[in-house]
């Protein structure tokens, strides 16, 4: 799993991004087979005023569905990461269980001959 971390409006420390990784590996490295990238941003609303202003927004890609978007707001950076990375978890469990669910969906690009063959043998079976 790529996990991209970039900050906004402060410098990224390393404590925080080897923070971010393990948060991240922990909540979803058992999902290594199917989230194949992650993308998270750190943001500082206010800046030096301080307050309620620390943002995590972390996406998870999925192919042919809508991202996992997950954002969490406090004063403490690290706490919405950990927030943020267990929510990211919950959210990609649901997807994951939704997409396996209709896994008909998912077999084959949308536009392409292969669906449309497997689509008409799905057919097919459920007519004798």
């Amino acid at each position: 799993m790529r996990i991209d971390i970039k900050a906004r409006g402060f410098d990224l420390t390393e404590g925080l991004r080897e923070h971010t990784l393990r948060r991240l590996q922990f909540a979803l490295g058992w999902a290594n087979h199917d989230v194949r990238a992650v993308t998270v941003r750190l943001f500082d609303i206010n800046g030096p005023r301080g307050g309620k202003d620390k943002r995590c927004r972390i996406q998870v890609p999925f192919p042919g569905t809508a991202n996992v978007v997950i954002e969490d707001t406090e004063a403490d950076l690290y706490v919405a990461i950990d927030r943020a990375a267990e929510r990211t978890e919950r959210a990609v469990v649901r997807r994951l269980d939704r997409l396996r669910e209709h896994p008909h969906q998912r077999l084959f690009g949308r536009d392409t001959a292969e669906a449309d063959a497997a689509r008409d043998a799905v057919a097919a079976m459920g007519t004798d």
